[in-house]
């Protein structure tokens, strides 16, 4: 009969220690949880999108010293506007590799996340030749 009541004894500590751990998680959880409610959470964990990290002047800026460092690139006639990340580039340029080359220049710069190329070659005036 001792052995049956140290069994139950033991049995009964196991459970109350199982018990314990789990409402000790569950407590450690609920306290980690109102502990991260605040701005920090919310732009790391609870937000559905990425956080924009740079204004819409900035980004434009840094197209246009992109578009620069491109060589022989005449950036000139392209117009460059951007919303929430998003790059857009219109006009035309003089050859059509550097359509190309400008949407290149433009994906490079951090903080965009994409770029709309509206580019056209520029129609050589036939009257000139």
């Amino acid at each position: 009969m001792n052995v049956s009541v140290a069994g139950s004894v033991v049995g009964a500590m196991l459970i109350a220690a199982i018990a314990g751990g789990a409402s000790s998680a569950i407590a450690q959880t609920g306290a980690q949880a109102g502990a991260q409610t605040g701005a920090g959470m919310q732009t790391v964990a609870a937000s559905s999108s990425p956080p924009r990290s740079r204004s819409d002047s900035a980004l434009i800026r840094d197209v246009r010293r992109a578009l620069g460092r491109v060589p022989e690139m005449d950036d000139s006639g392209i117009r460059i506007t951007a919303h929430l990340g998003v790059v857009t580039l219109t006009g035309s340029v003089p050859e059509t590799w550097q359509i190309s080359r400008a949407a290149n220049a433009a994906r490079s710069v951090h903080g965009v996340t994409g770029v709309q190329n509206r580019l056209t070659e520029k129609k050589k005036d036939e009257a000139g030749n």
